[in-house]
């Protein structure tokens, strides 16, 4: 791990440091709901995916839904935590249109899941570890519907009754970035163990963000202490659901912060929302204290108690972790930790060069993959599923390199005619195009024979600069750069090196 690199915010009296915690909402992959029958399925017209139960008509009664209960535990394993084999459900009271209820059954005291850790990645190659409080199950509320129609609020319960499972952080997230590297690790966790799919589009994975700026120093006094007034007053922003907005809203939360206080006001602790077109924050409501919602045990629900019998069989069948897939790719193809950390992170990709690296130079393929391939894929905001380049495609192209058909200069003018023409065939693309590498030496050293002819003075120049000891002339490097321009980037490097050295005496 390297030096951390918090964001910290200068003003008139002094620097302000930010700290935050993320309450990570994670809908989880169920055919039906937390308590009711009702189908999970996205996209269904309003209200039609709701049981009596999820409507909280007089007699209806609650039955827990077990495979949520496993998916909950496989993913306290996954975040390295305690699994209690005790937990309780209980009922946190609130009014809202949309909770049907009145309340929602969720868990207070007795979590599913306790404390664990995981080590997040940041992008300039370091890595923090983040502190898992909790892992508790809870329904979804259904959703208020509000543009319409002006004068009116709509409500669809299609969601109402969903599962959901929400993930606590400890207040150990110390930037904007760390915020979206730590939500990105979690995805990349619960998508790798099959417990959510990570879909933040369509509200599977949402993430409260957690704020509060103290003077510099005040993280480490609580870090002695543990108490949490070192930190400061938190506001809350509800629901973001991208990691560029749980970026944009952490910054300028912070920011406001700062600036009230500086100001000579004071924080109130509030929930806040993040609008995405301004890019602001605003008070939604003032926060509530766990008192203000007068939790109690379900009665409707007996406590959940679980055997250890049913942890172990569950933790024996777990998928290969993300971790675990990066120290493999690190192991068994000899990548860099930063290149196995990027294809590991996501099992799509991870499957995608697995495809690619099979029989071939597995660092070569990292190199395609990371480099070509996604950075296309980056630059026009695309998925890998979205991908133009197969990874059988991209395969040949690297087989066409290997057995030097082609150069590495071509072969990536050759992967520009991949994503233009609709499944190509790489070996079919050079053959058309006339795109081989030239590697018959008579007519390399033709060409090189000619650039010596015309260019004497340069001649002389690489022959001094070896005289005085240079092992590699930068002279020669122009020569090589003569020689591919002549012969259209079709002559083998390697070979024009070679034949140059050889004429120059080197």
């Amino acid at each position: 791990m390297s030096d951390r690199k918090p964001l910290i915010i200068s003003g008139i009296t002094g620097d302000w440091e930010v700290v935050m915690g993320l309450e990570v909402h994670a809908q989880i992959t169920s055919k039906s709901k937390l308590f009711s029958g009702a189908s999970t399925h996205f996209g269904a017209d309003p209200n039609c995916n709701v049981a009596l139960v999820d409507t909280a008509l007089p007699g209806m009664l609650p039955v827990i839904n077990e495979f949520c209960v496993e998916q909950a535990v496989r993913t306290g394993l996954g975040l390295n935590a305690q699994i209690n084999l005790f937990s309780r459900f209980d009922r946190k009271n609130y009014f809202y249109p949309d909770l049907p209820q009145g309340y929602q059954i969720s868990q207070f005291q007795y979590p599913i899941v306790g404390e664990g850790e995981i080590e997040v990645e940041l992008e300039d190659g370091s890595s923090i570890t983040v502190g898992i409080e909790r892992l508790h199950m809870e329904q979804d509320a259904g959703k208020s519907i509000h543009d319409l129609d002006p004068n009116a609020t709509y409500v669809d319960l299609n969601r109402s009754g969903v599962a959901l499972m929400e993930i606590v952080s400890k207040p150990d997230i110390r930037s904007p970035k760390e915020a979206s590297a730590y939500v990105k690790k979690l995805r990349s966790i619960v998508v790798a163990l099959g417990t959510c799919n990570g879909v933040m589009a369509e509200g599977n994975l949402r993430a409260d963000v957690n704020v509060s700026v103290c003077k510099v120093g005040g993280y480490d006094k609580f870090q002695e202490t543990g108490d949490f007034s070192h930190l400061g007053t938190r506001c809350e922003i509800k629901n973001v659901n991208s990691f560029r907005f749980i970026e944009q809203a952490a910054e300028y939360e912070a920011r406001r912060q700062v600036e009230i206080i500086e100001d000579g006001g004071v924080i109130d602790q509030e929930t806040r929302l993040f609008d995405a077109e301004t890019g602001v924050t605003r008070s939604m409501r003032s926060k509530e204290d766990a008192h203000d919602y007068r939790y109690f045990p379900d009665p409707d629900l007996l406590p959940l108690v679980l055997t250890q019998e049913y942890v172990d069989k569950i933790k024996a069948n777990l998928p290969e972790l993300p971790d675990q897939k990066k120290q493999r790719f690190i192991d068994e193809y000899g990548l860099k930790a930063y290149d196995a950390g990027v294809l590991s992170a996501e099992s799509d990709k991870a499957a995608f060069f697995e495809e690619v690296a099979k029989g071939r130079d597995a660092k070569m393929a990292a190199n395609w993959v990371t480099q070509e391939l996604f950075g296309y894929l980056n630059k026009f905001d695309l998925e890998l599923e979205d991908s133009p380049v197969s990874a059988k495609q991209l395969g040949g192209l690297i087989d066409l390199i290997a057995n030097k058909t082609i150069s590495g200069k071509i072969a990536k003018d050759v992967f520009q005619k991949l994503i233009e023409e609709d499944d190509a065939n790489p070996a079919a693309i050079v053959e058309r195009d006339g795109l081989k590498q030239v590697t018959d030496t008579g007519a390399i050293e033709k060409v090189v024979d000619e650039i010596m002819a015309a260019n004497p003075d340069q001649v002389e120049q690489v022959k001094a600069q070896f005289a005085e000891g240079h092992k590699k002339p930068k002279a020669l490097g122009w020569f090589v750069g003569q020689a591919m321009k002549l012969s259209g980037g079709k002559a083998n490097p390697q070979a024009v090196n070679e034949i140059l050295k050889s004429k120059l005496g080197i």
